[in-house]
């Protein structure tokens, strides 16, 4: 039974992107009395409902029963703070979608890896003959899969969007790995931990990254889900669960071999934990072991993520320009170096959002022969190996590389930043190194 009363409330929608108008839709359907605003000062859209652009209107939002907000929206701009501080309740789409949903969800998080790992679940939870949908952080907005119907629902969820859950109960959840990420929206390493386990909070079973200490849910937390024994994955020994058998490359389960990850299109020690938390979240949800095999021996990847995009002279070429913190460079950087024969050259740089770039010293150190840095915070990447090259953009970046490398060289870009300094997005750095790329062969 839905917790919140929509009809004939007065209801704010903050941010009229994609995921905001798919809010506006549901919650006219249900009765509401809905206005909506973006803080951009043009915004070409037709919506039957009065709309106000610009600075969010604090006199408005005062005045709501409710308040939705996309998640693309800060929580901390002062008019929201000061509609917090009456009283007002704030959500977002997937605390609306929470409300109604009736089919069985698997929910996943992480600051790296969270994409592919959904996917994977998908073509598992399909290769099993499930009928799914995929949707969240990734794929429709969320509040139309509610007029499907499937046997399961995989939800990537990001740290904005769990900020506003609170009701979500899902099948199965996850949170991958923490590390730095967002934290000139979050604040801190531990508000931006703490959104990302909001994930565990009323899951029935949960799956946990045994090798990293943020990624755990609290006592509490284990003592309310179905088995206090959570299925767990690693590159550590374990005879429970899913592990790494480093020798033999092989994925482990219950410490016999599972998988060997020659079979799989996937490569790098990242992609092997990828493989081994979407089959535990399979596992969990009733998916057949032939199937979750099946499914991870085809899958090849995703755009902008650990991607060859060429083997031009028997050099690799990677574009993981989906890389935009920390966390994720070093999962490329320690996943490909075990199997790079010849020099391992990056190329990284962009905005770096106020991380800290440090726990790259040790990687950039040990696995990495040449540095190659360009964008706003190249040079604070710079700093930390001697002899890196500073370019002044991506394609600079790609011909500087190409004059270092030869046969089983690998150039991967992973950017350990953000886009916006000089891209729309990451799609387009990914797709400029590509064209670049290519025009090396031409």
């Amino acid at each position: 039974m839905p917790k919140l009363v929509l009809e004939n409330k007065n209801i704010v929608v903050v941010g009229l992107g994609l995921t905001g108008q798919s809010c506006v839709q549901f919650l006219l359907a249900k009765g509401a009395n809905v206005v909506a605003m973006d803080t951009r000062e043009c915004l070409t859209l037709s919506l039957d409902i009065p709309v106000f652009l610009g600075v969010l209107q604090k006199d408005k939002l005062s005045k709501a029963d409710l308040i939705v907000v996309s998640p693309g929206v800060d929580l901390n701009i002062p008019a929201l703070k000061h509609a917090a501080s009456l009283g007002i309740h704030i959500i977002g789409d997937i605390e609306l979608f929470a409300q109604y949903n009736t089919t069985p969800v698997i929910a996943i998080t992480g600051s790296n890896g969270k994409t592919t790992v959904t996917h994977l679940v998908v073509e598992m939870c399909k290769a099993a003959g499930k009928k799914v949908l995929m949707g969240g952080n990734v794929g429709v907005p969320v509040l139309e899969l509610l007029e499907l119907e499937a046997d399961v629902i995989v939800l990537e969820l990001s740290s904005f969007q769990l900020d506003t859950t609170y009701s979500l109960v899902p099948l199965v959840a996850t949170v991958l790995n923490i590390s730095e990420d967002h934290l000139d929206r979050h604040g801190d390493l531990a508000s931006y931990q703490q959104a990302k386990l909001n994930i565990f909070e009323n899951a029935q079973h949960i799956v946990t990254n045994r090798d990293d200490s943020f990624a755990q849910p609290s006592g509490s937390v284990l003592q309310g889900v179905q088995s206090n024994k959570p299925m767990s994955f690693g590159l550590s020994a374990s005879s429970s669960g899913f592990s790494w058998d480093t020798q033999n490359q092989n994925i482990l389960f219950d410490g016999q071999p599972f998988l060997n990850s020659q079979t799989c299109m996937l490569v790098g020690q990242h992609n092997m934990l990828n493989i081994q938390a979407a089959a535990a979240l399979a596992m969990v949800a009733g998916v057949d072991h032939s199937s979750i095999k099946q499914a991870a021996i085809k899958f090849d990847g995703l755009p902008h993520r650990c991607q060859t995009v060429s083997l031009f002279n028997k050099v690799r070429w990677i574009n993981d320009s989906k890389a935009t913190n920390v966390g994720a460079t070093l999962a490329a950087i320690d996943g490909l170096r075990a199997s790079t024969k010849g020099k391992l050259v990056l190329i990284a740089g962009g905005d770096g959002k106020g991380a800290d770039f440090s726990p790259l010293s040790d990687s950039l150190q040990n696995s990495v022969q040449v540095l190659i840095t360009f964008g706003r915070d190249g040079h604070k990447i710079a700093q930390l190996k001697a002899g890196t090259l500073e370019v002044k953009n991506l394609l600079e970046a790609v011909q500087t590389a190409a004059k270092y490398v030869k046969g089983d060289d690998v150039v991967l870009l992973s950017p350990a930043c953000a886009s916006l300094d000089m891209f729309a997005n990451y799609q387009e750095r990914g797709d400029c190194f590509t064209q670049a790329v290519k025009e090396l062969a031409a």
